[in-house]
């Protein structure tokens, strides 16, 4: 893990993943301490129509993604979800969103990394923590 890691290239890399396209993530900033990412409001995200807030799904899958970038930014590669924890602290109304993770430690097999959700306000949205398998 010693070895110098090209964060533009990952970053690039990172988000020019299908998924990650589909959902508009866009790269605010990447060092190997923290990342940050920007998505847009979609309409697609609707929880249900007559409610117009944030699915939790997808709130969960930009907690996984940004600290899977934050790891790639520390060690140079994704790596595969093990365990992830979600919690809720309010609901995303429209609007951008940001996200930023880092990794807490980086483990020979597991890294643990942490990441945290806000709204264009700055309210916290959702927190989580997920446990990546670093095998290879």
């Amino acid at each position: 893990m010693s070895e110098a890691v090209d964060l533009q290239a990952v970053a690039r890399e990172y988000v020019s993943a299908p998924f990650h396209v589909w959902l508009g993530v866009k790269i605010v900033r990447v060092a190997a301490e923290e990342v940050e990412i920007s998505m847009p409001w979609r309409d697609e995200f609707y929880a249900q129509e007559a409610r117009t807030y944030m699915h939790g799904g997808v709130l969960a899958a930009v907690i996984d993604l940004v600290a899977d970038l934050a790891i790639a930014a520390r060690i140079g590669r994704a790596l595969p979800t093990v365990d992830m924890r979600v919690d809720y602290h309010k609901a995303m109304a429209r609007g951008e969103l940001r996200a930023t993770g880092h990794v807490i430690k980086a483990g020979r097999t597991i890294v643990t990394a942490e990441a945290r959700i806000l709204d264009a306000a700055g309210n916290l949205l959702c927190s989580g923590r997920g446990a990546y398998l670093n095998a290879r």
